[in-house]
This record gives structure tokens, C-alpha cells and sequence, in this order.
């Protein structure tokens, strides 16, 4: 069975996947460690997501700590923790500069706590992944800190991080910044904006399934979820998603392609914008989305615009479902929530506007209640938003 106006390829329903595959004999994956965006100016682009999504200034290392090349601002928020680096030198001959060019501000690499990191490495090696760096070491008079670096889609990459026993507030090099050095955040409502709940790649097209097989083959993740074109289409655009994980199925990567359709789609336009694949955006959970959502929307933070039909819809779809939402929905309909339930929970998500020029990356803000998806019910509604704001720039 095809859909042929809007792609060639098989389709795959909707599919949760049971089957974790053997346990790794030795390391272990523990969770999202931090993700360190590459940008033009650090030291504003980490004020900016201070100041509209409720982070705060944790740690510096730059000229003042003795890195001569690099800036690094470090922010937090609860579990969540950003690092914008940015190069200090007009003719920069690292990486830095031409991915800079190419990709515009985004997600560099993304950072995954481990235990036993020389088994995890040894592994990745026998399996075939690209070290960018092998086992490294940096320390301080509060312990060390073990790393290594893999290559995974596109530019983007995966640093190890063994922290063993180390006691710093970060990693080595920082400088603690103190919580009240910015007196105007103080000013502002609170977010609580929890952990990354997950990080999803876009790909080029028909690139998804060996992004996602990367992960299985050389870091022995499993297949978690997935969806195809069938479900996930509007008028105009449609995708396909995978979703990787760890065995113990704390760290959540979803896999995208765009497929093809009437008009470019959202994940077609990233992939133009950015130069290939990369991280599209952060998904990140909170245990009251609607506080989270006002507070943000009082600190200037820009979300997609749901159509109320979509609030119509729902109204009737959830008279039949055994599933009760807690929350009232003309709250949730005021504030723009979009709701995903099956039979067993829900979950409540919203989607900020690109967080640069760039029509690339954006954030989610994330709620669950006993459902472990990824919004497959809302993607229609989701295009339909993004294709509104792509008409806008000249880009459906």
C-alpha cells in the first residue's frame, strides 16, 4: 500500500517496539549530560535563553580561566544543562568557524553521562563508529573527568562524559557564576523546566533509516517508536520519525526525513537552512506545562499559533476516550496546548518559534502523564502551524 501523493515509499503505521535487543555486556548509558550549541556570540545567546526560557548563568571558561581560543557560557535550569561556545579570534582555523558559516547557531554535540566510558568506547570501535576523539582527561582540585567524542549525523556529535566521583558543580575549567549575579532575572516568573526529555535529528531525505541503524549498530540503542507518512501528513508535507534509545530507555532520540509532498516540508526546510542534518530541537519536560507556558509567554517567548479547530476536534475525539485530561482544556486551548492521549495517558506539548534567524531550531516544552509517545496526534496540527509561519517566509 503507497500514498502516492505524498510518497513513493512503503508506509509503516504507527509502531511501539517491545524487542530492547541483547543487553550490552558492559557500559552503560545513563542520561542526557548536556548538549553544547557552536554560535556567533555566546555571551548573548546564553543571556537570551536566560532571559525567555528561564535558565540561569551557572558557568564561564573563557579568557579569565585561561581558554585563549573558545568562550563557553554554561547555563541551568533543574536537570538542564546548556553550553553556548562561541571563538574569540577573527581568523579562526578550527572547525568552529566554517560550521558557523554553514549551519548557522545550533546543537554541536550532544553529551551523554556513562558508566565504564573504556567499554563503551571499545565497543563503539569494534562496531565501526568515527572517534573524533579518543579517551581524554581533565581534572581540577575537585577530581577528574573522563570523555570521548564520536561522530553521529551530519556535523553533529556524542561526547562520552564518566564523571566518576568527581564533585564539581560542572566539568573542569569552569568558574561557578553566582546564582545573584544577574539581578535582572530575579525579576522574572519561574519556568521549571525539569530535564531534556529528548533530542531529535532531521535528516535529509531517505537518510533516516541508517541515522537511526548508527545508533543500534554502534551504540547497541534499540528501536523505541516510529511512524511513517500515512499518519503524519498534511495537504502539503509529510514525515517519517524513528526513535532510538538506550536499553535502559533513558535517553530518547527521535530520527525524522522529510517525505515527499505537494510543497516543501517543514523538515525539508530545516535540512535546506542548516546545510544537511542536525538537531532539529530540544524537548523539555516539566511537571506543569500551564504555568510554565504563561510564565514564558510573559518572559517574550514566541510559540507556534494552533488553529482553533484543532480545540473542536479534540473536544469530541476525548468525549470517546477513556482517558479523563486533568487539566481544563479552554486553559489549554487559551494557551495554545496541544494534547496526545492513547488508552492508557496523555501527554501536553507546545512548540516555541526557530530560536534564531535561521528557520532551524526550536525547543518543546513537555508534559506526561503515563504516556510515553511523541505527539503522533498532533503532527498534523503541528505542520499545519509551522506551514503557517514557512508561508510567512516565503518557504511552503
Amino acid at each position: 500500500m503507497t500514498v502516492t501523493h505524498l510518497s513513493k515509499e512503503p508506509i509503516r503505521k504507527q509502531t511501539t517496539y517491545t524487542d530492547k535487543g541483547p543487553k550490552p555486556p558492559a557500559g552503560k548509558f545513563l542520561h542526557f549530560d548536556h548538549l553544547t550549541f557552536w554560535v556567533g556570540n555566546a555571551k548573548q545567546a546564553a543571556s537570551y535563553y536566560c532571559t525567555r526560557m528561564g535558565f540561569t548563568p551557572a558557568g564561564y571558561q573563557g579568557l579569565e580561566t585561561g581558554s585563549r581560543k573558545v568562550a563557553a557560557h554554561l547555563v541551568a535550569q533543574n536537570k538542564i544543562r546548556f553550553v553556548f561556545k562561541s571563538a574569540y579570534e577573527p581568523n579562526d582555523d578550527s572547525e568552529m568557524g566554517p560550521h558557523l558559516v554553514r549551519h548557522g547557531d545550533g546543537v554541536k554535540d550532544i553529551a551523554f553521562s556513562v558508566e565504564d566510558l573504556d567499554a563503551i568506547v571499545q565497543a563503539a570501535k569494534d562496531r565501526g563508529a568515527k572517534v573524533v576523539r579518543d579517551i581524554w582527561q581533565e581534572e581540577d582540585e575537585f577530581g577528574f573527568v573522563r570523555f570521548a567524542t564520536v561522530q553521529t549525523y551530519g556535523d553533529t556529535t556524542h561526547t562520552f562524559v564518566e564523571r566518576g566521583n568527581y564533585t564539581g558543580f560542572f566539568l573542569p575549567g569552569y568558574n561557578k557564576i553566582p546564582v545573584s549575579e544577574d539581578p535582572l532575572l530575579s525579576t522574572l516568573p519561574t519556568i521549571n523546566l525539569n530535564f531534556i526529555d529528548h533530542v531529535v535529528g532531521n535528516q535529509p531525505d531517505l537518510q533516516m533509516e541508517s541515522a537511526a541503524e548508527w545508533y543500534t549498530q554502534n551504540l547497541m540503542f534499540h528501536r523505541f517508536w516510529s511512524v511513517d507518512d500515512s499518519q503524519i501528513h498534511t495537504q502539503y508535507s509529510a514525515l517519517r520519525s524513528i526513535v532510538v534509545t538506550n536499553y535502559e530507555e533513558t535517553i530518547k532520540m527521535p530520527i525524522n526525513e522529510p517525505a515527499n509532498g505537494l510543497r516543501k516540508s517543514q523538515i525539508q526546510e530545516y535540512t535546506d537552512y542548516y546545510g544537511g542534518a542536525g538537531v532539529q530541537h530540544i524537548a523539555l519536560n516539566t511537571s506543569d506545562i500551564i504555568t510554565a507556558i504563561r510564565n514564558l509567554r510573559k518572559r517574550g517567548t514566541q510559540f507556534l499559533t494552533v488553529p482553533a479547530a484543532y480545540y473542536d476536534q479534540l473536544r469530541v475525539k476525548l468525549a470517546e476516550s477513556p482517558v479523563k485530561i486533568k487539566e481544563d482544556l479552554s486553559v489549554l486551548q487559551e494557551l495554545n496546548i496541544l494534547v496526545d492521549y492513547d488508552d492508557n495517558g496523555y501527554l501536553l506539548q507546545l512548540f516555541t518559534k526557530p530560536m534564531q534567524d535561521r528557520p532551524t531550531l526550536f525547543l518543546e516544552v513537555i508534559q506526561r502523564n503515563n504516556h510515553q509517545g511523541f505527539g503522533a496526534g498532533n503532527f498534523k496540527a503541528l505542520f499545519e502551524a509551522i506551514e503557517l509561519d514557512q508561508d510567512a517566509r516565503g518557504n511552503l
